[in-house]
């Protein structure tokens, strides 16, 4: 159960980015605290919110809650809230796929408005991510599995100020390379085999790669994230945001 309880550091740091007042927008409610540890139990076990333990509360009062929550933007609030503090020492960018349960299937207008595409492994979305050199998330874009890491690069990018960008070979592009050496960051990205000319790169730094690599085995172990069962993008995000916020703060 420990899996599922906020510490009191984390409800600290959370804790005045929650509604409650009844000038709030969304769902005001008695015990903030209960219900994101509710929507936890949700994201690290993965289960239907019609499984909700009774403790929690009604299950459709806290699906309710949450997605006003979602739509007030309270997740993406505490995710900025837990993360002023970043390394950009260097970043690390990759990205990472999920299959899509049946039950977040079904949205209006269809999978690819909502991130969700059709590749060699079924229905599924990916998740781009950056992280700063201590590993943890700075930001995040949702796409389409079968979309290339290179198409939500730049968005991501564009307003982190890093020194050093470390990346495997699918970010070996030209107009990346070009952008990172005019922003004069370091570029620790190995060339692709088929390049006429071998672009040096520091190896030594590019082992610290890895930690993105486990950042999402962590981000992974919340099974509503290992497997997409959110319909909308909104939704599925901030289910991302509180995870990431959790980790961030641990």
């Amino acid at each position: 159960m420990n899996r599922y309880i906020l510490t009191d550091a984390q409800w600290a740091k959370m804790e005045p980015f929650c509604l409650g007042k009844v000038t709030d927008r969304g769902r005001s409610g008695k015990d903030n605290r209960l219900f994101l540890e509710a929507v936890l139990w949700i994201a690290r076990t993965g289960s239907p919110w019609r499984d909700l333990p009774a403790h929690f509360g009604k299950w459709n009062t806290v699906f309710k809650r949450y997605r006003d929550w979602v739509k007030a933007g309270v997740f993406e609030t505490i995710f900025a809230s837990v993360n002023e503090d970043v390394d950009l020492e260097y970043a690390m960018i990759d990205g990472t796929i999920v299959k899509v349960h049946r039950h977040g299937q079904g949205a209006k207008g269809g999978p690819s408005k909502q991130s969700i595409g059709k590749s060699r492994g079924g229905m599924t979305c990916k998740i781009l991510a950056l992280v700063d050199s201590l590993g943890n998330l700075i930001k995040f874009r949702l796409m389409p599995g079968q979309y290339h890491d290179l198409v939500e690069t730049k968005p991501l990018i564009e307003d982190v100020d890093f020194q050093a960008l470390l990346a495997d070979k699918a970010f070996d592009a030209d107009w990346l390379i070009q952008e990172l050496n005019e922003r004069k960051v370091k570029v620790v990205i190995p060339p692709k085999s088929n390049r006429k000319v071998m672009r040096a790169f520091d190896t030594i730094m590019y082992k610290w790669r890895h930690l993105i690599e486990n950042y999402f085995c962590k981000l992974k172990e919340f099974k509503r994230i290992a497997m997409r069962s959110c319909k909308t993008d909104t939704s599925f995000e901030a289910m991302i945001q509180l995870c990431a916020s959790l980790i961030n703060s641990r």
